[in-house]
């Protein structure tokens, strides 16, 4: 099926009844075949540049930017991100969508972004991450667990991973290399908006991230999903195409579902489990 994506056409996966089941996929095998060198899988706690200001100097930092651009436009707030941090601030994009990666470019031209990746993404997410990235703007970085999903898969003797224990799953696939790769940073831009559930509706513009020990940066906090979408349709950036077919929200294949009429854009991530976060913003 070809799609185009504001001016960039790519051969994806259909979007038809007849998709395969994402519990269907046998992700081992996929992976194997994606890396067939697991020795080359890189080390996320060497992706970024290190870091130059100590935890106290960057919670400064953050407290005061929190008061300062409480009201600010997002054009504001990515100024000041650009010229604190430079190339020491980094976009986690999960690729359901490409704006905050490409609005923060603007300001900081070939910006790092981190991407998850699990090994258990639709298709259809990891095509959106390699146009992304062949368009040049932004400096895509792939930021997994070194070990392969079939040596993940065989830590849990009992059944899949994603089935039987959400959240040492996530932890092991999301939030453990995210953590080693956000080392190397000072500051990170996020994709989290207020709208999307009643568990993000206070999310704060600019935070201190206790957690990670740096400065966040929720840029795009007050942003609707409509107004993503025509920020993309206005300057050609990428909208995943499960996006249109029920998915507001899109995290991994076994653990999304489509969201029925009138959920919250999060209701199909863990749907039944009463999960509602991976863990990286907690």
């Amino acid at each position: 099926m070809s799609l185009d994506f504001g001016g960039l056409t790519g051969s994806l996966v259909s979007l038809s009844d007849d998709r395969p089941d994402p519990a269907d996929i046998d992700y081992p095998a996929r992976d194997d075949a994606l890396n067939p060198d697991p020795a080359q899988i890189p080390d996320p706690a060497d992706i970024g540049p290190g870091r130059v200001r100590t935890e106290a100097e960057l919670e400064q930092i953050a407290e005061a930017a929190a008061e300062k651009l409480a009201d600010a436009s997002t054009d504001e707030i990515l100024t000041w991100a650009a010229e604190t941090f430079g190339n020491r601030l980094a976009v986690a994009c999960s690729m359901a969508n490409t704006v905050g990666p490409e609005y923060t470019a603007r300001f900081q031209p070939g910006v790092d972004v981190l991407f998850l990746e699990t090994g258990y993404h639709f298709a259809e997410t990891l095509e959106v991450r390699d146009q992304l990235a062949a368009k040049g703007t932004v400096s895509v970085k792939n930021v997994r667990n070194r070990e392969t999903v079939a040596q993940h898969e065989a830590n849990f003797t009992a059944g899949k991973p994603y089935e039987i224990d959400t959240d040492a799953c996530c932890g092991a696939r999301k939030v453990m290399p995210l953590n080693a790769a956000l080392d190397g940073y000072e500051a990170w831009v996020t994709g989290m908006r207020r709208s999307d559930s009643a568990s993000r509706a206070n999310t704060p513009i600019v935070q201190w991230d206790r957690s990670h020990k740096m400065v966040k940066i929720n840029a795009f906090a007050n942003w609707t999903l409509q107004e993503i979408e025509r920020w993309a349709a206005e300057n050609e950036a990428l909208i995943n195409p499960l996006h249109y077919d029920g998915y507001p929200s899109i995290g991994c294949g076994p653990c999304t579902r489509r969201v029925a009429p009138g959920e919250d854009a999060r209701a199909g991530r863990w749907a039944g489990s009463g999960k509602t976060e991976c863990g990286i913003h907690l």
